[in-house]
């Protein structure tokens, strides 16, 4: 019965105080206060998965505040991360805390932070996180032990919403005014990994949950294909535009004209796959004349193994030319051209 009386507390919570979607005119305000955002995915090269990143066995401070700079030397301004809620539900003072030593290191090198409180990709064999100890990274296999947030399991099981709505309402309150988050990714690409239309319930929650605490940042959830229904969801949802493109520059010039139709702020929150053409050379400038923030995948190639493409198994050929990353482990680039065009633009913008 007292469990029952908290959900239903919640659920008149939700409906009594969730704050409608900004309107166009308060979003384009926001965004003409901003610098043009040229910024990158971010999981450290030590991580194999973000459980890893975020995990008590092996967050390493260090290790990203090296990273960081790198990524301030190249004049990128922002990073998106995904947040793990298993590392949050076995300890959620300490992951709070861990939560904002990434951020004071995105302050430090004056890059905005953009965190994703879910994500449904799958990539290797497991859909639900284990916190502790990962896996190494099976040769040959990208994204080998990719993990989901919360994991499959909960997403379809809504006797656990309770739980995530809590983890929404505690991470999204403690930094709900914070200036070191550009804005709350709520979910990335939610039915994605298999789930289709069985992640409509918790998104639908977690929308109704972010918008119930209010932050001062704006909300959104990236595009990833076209789905009419799930982007229904999430355009009715979101104060600013995202979305995912990894085509060649025509694909993404359409993409953005297509975009514009909702008269709001556009942000590209993943691209950069050279293999499908979607290249600095190519894209870059067309981030730039639209004035379209862009976050390209990733930074430091490391135990992801993101420079192989999608699919890639044991066995299977080398690829001649790397999908994702910036740069090797030892934080050389891997095209030199590529940090010149990257550096020159994000000059221009600021002139």
């Amino acid at each position: 019965m007292k469990r029952l009386l908290v959900i239903f507390c919640l659920l008149i919570a939700i409906h009594t105080f969730s704050q409608p979607r900004w309107s166009a005119q308060t979003a384009n305000d926001w965004y003409s206060k901003q610098p043009w955002y040229c910024g990158f995915n971010y999981i450290p090269a030590y991580a194999i998965n973000y459980t890893a990143m975020w995990d008590k066995t092996s967050f390493d401070a260090a290790a990203i505040d090296k990273e960081l700079a790198l990524a301030e030397n190249t004049g990128m301004n922002a990073a998106r991360v995904v947040l793990q809620y298993a590392v949050y539900a076995d300890d959620p003072a300490y992951f709070l805390k861990t939560f904002d030593t990434f951020l004071e290191l995105c302050a430090r090198h004056k890059i905005k932070a953009v965190p994703a409180l879910f994500d449904d990709c799958v990539f290797g064999i497991n859909s639900d996180p284990k916190i502790g100890k990962q896996p190494e990274p099976l040769k040959g296999w990208y994204a080998w032990a990719w993990s989901p947030s919360p994991g499959h399991s909960m997403v379809v099981d809504s006797t656990t919403h309770l739980l995530l709505g809590k983890y929404v309402t505690a991470v999204i309150g403690k930094f709900k005014t914070d200036d070191r988050i550009l804005f709350w990714d709520l979910y990335n690409e939610p039915t994605n990994g298999g789930l289709g239309s069985a992640t409509f319930p918790l998104l639908k929650k977690v929308i109704a949950w972010a918008k119930a605490v209010n932050p001062k940042q704006p909300l959104s959830i990236g595009m990833f294909d076209k789905n009419a229904r799930l982007n229904d969801i999430i355009i009715s949802a979101s104060d600013i535009i995202t979305f995912h493109n990894y085509g060649d520059k025509e694909a993404l010039q359409q993409q953005i004209t297509d975009l514009k139709k909702y008269n709001r702020p556009i942000i590209c929150t993943e691209w950069m796959n050279r293999p499908f053409k979607s290249t600095v050379e190519n894209n870059l400038p067309v981030f730039y004349n639209e004035k379209v923030g862009c976050m390209l995948w990733g930074l430091v190639n490391g135990k992801t193994q993101t420079e192989l493409p999608w699919g890639h198994r044991p066995g299977d050929p080398e690829p001649t030319i790397w999908q994702h990353d910036l740069y090797h482990g030892d934080f050389t680039p891997y095209n030199a051209k590529e940090i010149a065009l990257l550096k020159e633009y994000i000059d221009k913008s600021k002139q």
